[in-house]
């Protein structure tokens, strides 16, 4: 008599590790994130609006939201070109431009933003160059949008190169050969390939840039209606213990951090239908 031979699992069966997944999650994610929405949940509506809706609050949504999706396009052009640039081309010190994509995610973020304030200030490499035309970087606005361009880069070009790479060149040999132009051939037929995982790339840029913190604050200025992100602003609530408006505050982040990974999870499915069809 024959029995069906059982699939061997190198994990113990379902329910054990379900149960271990679960706990940990509990443990770093929904716990914290549990006592958040509830110490909100004990304000008033109106003192929930008055903290998460006051002019200074909505201008640090303004400034973060704003440079965040200035950025995610810069890295969306640029870094598509980055990408292909890494894979369709050979040449001497490639290797060490690859490897220098991945520098934001190794460096702390306080180092990137000193290094970046101190490039972009009045006496710096870069800002010595840009201040007598009047282009002002460090401790600006701008200087928010060149932080969040530098830690979100990595996104855009990780997500697409492996695209770039299952793109045989006969494809454009073929469209040139029937007659398009280059910019045909990227319009029509290499740009409706990448676009999925462009779109992938610079949600994951955007959502990046909206919440960090350490390599803004030493370029931004952090000056109240202008330069001033909403991460910091939790913080400088939390010194002055107002952590009901702290906490309100950060209840809004999470909510639109929610919404902008749901909106990455649908665009990375459709990415793969795409892809399969």
């Amino acid at each position: 008599m024959n029995f069906p031979l059982q699939k061997q699992r190198i994990l113990p069966g379902f329910g054990t590790t379900l149960g271990y997944t679960i706990f940990y999650l509990s443990l770093i994610v929904l716990i914290p994130l549990s006592a958040l929405v509830i110490n909100t949940a004990g304000m008033s509506w109106d003192a929930f609006l008055a903290a998460v809706a006051s002019p200074r609050v909505v201008a640090s949504y303004r400034v973060t939201f704003g440079a965040a999706f200035i950025a995610a396009l810069i890295n969306a052009v640029f870094g598509a070109l980055v990408a292909w640039v890494l894979v369709r081309y050979d040449f001497p010190g490639r290797r060490i431009m690859d490897a220098l994509v991945d520098l934001p995610f190794a460096l702390p973020t306080a180092v990137v933003g000193i290094t970046l304030a101190t490039v972009y200030s009045a006496n710096g490499w870069i800002g010595s160059f840009l201040e007598p035309h009047g282009i002002k970087i460090a401790y600006t606005p701008a200087g928010i949008v060149v932080a969040m361009t530098v830690i979100g880069l990595p996104f855009v070009v990780r997500t697409l190169q492996p695209v770039i790479e299952d793109i045989e060149k006969e494809t454009e040999e073929a469209a040139a050969s029937l007659g398009a132009s280059r910019w045909q051939t990227f319009r029509y037929v290499l740009f409706p390939i990448m676009a999925p995982s462009l779109l992938t790339g610079f949600a994951l840029a955007f959502a990046r840039a909206v919440g960090e913190y350490g390599s803004i604050i030493f370029i931004a200025g952090n000056m109240p209606m202008v330069s001033e992100i909403t991460s910091l602003l939790i913080i400088t609530k939390l010194e002055q213990y107002d952590y009901s408006g702290a906490t309100a505050i950060a209840l809004v982040m999470l909510v639109a951090s929610f919404i902008m990974l749901l909106m990455i999870n649908l665009l990375q499915r459709w990415s793969r239908k795409v892809t399969e069809g």
